[in-house]
């Protein structure tokens, strides 16, 4: 086991203790960590991979200006939505963060539904080389001219078992993938195997909240019916017209993407609206089933009984052992 990353005063190794609140899209993960941070005297820290991009507001559901009033918020909006923001840098300026904030006498506590940042976070990255931005040219023309599935059966020949866990739809990480092998002859599966993601820096509890499937596909329509109404398209259509590609990694997220396909007369609203949703709806089951491997999960069932999670965090917080 690793141990990293911050000298304690006395010469010893400093080991931040963070609370992580992590859920699927749509879970009220943003709510329960601000009423938390707000108990133990916390502050939040984004792990969310759209959120970081500055413009998408309502696309990405960021906290409400009421929640950010409440509480410092950390790690929104870093980037313009053509820049490339990764893993990598979301890991190393966590990492900067929490610090920052455990120094100041704080509590960090980091809420997301990215799994790759907040796993990158906690146990480390896969050292593996730079951009080819050659490569991802040819990558992204490939998916251009053929669509994401071709670039994913094509990453299937050569790393079936990080084919086997992307979507077609996340075309970043399956060009990531096809990148790696390309420089170095390995697959990346083969990388992550090998780093075993045992990285050890800082002590940390995982509270999830889980909702029963039925009441999680109401929240998420739900949501996407509020983020039409408060503008969605005319965000959208503010960044194109400033110049932004709709190829970009931000402006291919989930939401953005539809209404883009919209704007570009391919589909009506109504048909990108549904299409959101049923993308989203498929997003939160991938997203749990990421959370429900790992073991150190703590669940807690919606409705929420604020209190128990209260103790379960206060406890951690005093150096015993979660129930």
């Amino acid at each position: 086991m690793i141990t990293a990353d911050f000298p304690a005063e006395d010469g010893g190794v400093f080991m931040p203790e963070i609370v992580m609140v992590i859920g699927p899209t749509a879970s009220g993960k943003s709510d329960l960590a601000v009423r938390l941070a707000e108990r133990i005297d916390g502050e939040i820290v984004n792990a969310d991979s759209m959120q970081v991009y500055r413009g998408l507001t309502i696309g990405t559901a960021k906290p409400s200006q009421e929640m950010m009033s409440r509480i410092p918020h950390h790690l929104f909006d870093l980037v313009d939505p053509e820049e490339d923001f990764t893993a990598a840098d979301y890991c190393r300026m966590g990492r900067e963060k929490i610090h920052d904030i455990c120094k100041r006498g704080k509590t960090p506590v980091v809420t997301g539904g990215t799994g790759l940042y907040l796993r990158a976070l906690i146990s480390g990255l896969v050292e593996a080389p730079g951009a080819d931005l050659a490569a991802r040219s040819e990558y992204n023309e490939i998916a251009e001219r053929f669509g994401n599935e071709q670039l994913l059966e094509t990453l299937r020949k050569v790393d079936p078992a990080s084919a086997a866990r992307l979507h077609s739809n996340n075309r970043v990480r399956i060009i990531r993938a096809l990148e790696v092998y390309k420089q170095t002859g390995r697959t990346l599966s083969e990388l992550q195997d090998e780093h075993g993601f045992r990285l050890k820096w800082c002590n940390s509890l995982k509270i999830g909240i889980k909702v029963e499937r039925n009441e999680l596909y109401g929240r998420i329509n739900a949501r996407v019916d509020r983020m039409i109404a408060e503008g969605l398209v005319a965000e959208v259509e503010s960044l194109l017209s400033k110049g932004y590609c709709p190829a970009t990694k931000a402006l291919s997220s989930i939401g953005c993407r539809e209404i883009c396909g919209f704007l570009a007369g391919k589909t009506t609203l109504s048909e990108s609206i549904e299409q959101i949703k049923l993308h989203s709806r498929h997003y939160a089951k991938r997203q749990i089933t990421w959370f429900n491997s790992d073991p150190e999960m703590n669940w807690f069932e919606c409705p929420l009984m604020f209190d128990s999670v209260t103790a379960c965090v206060k406890e951690f917080l005093k150096g015993k052992p979660a129930d």
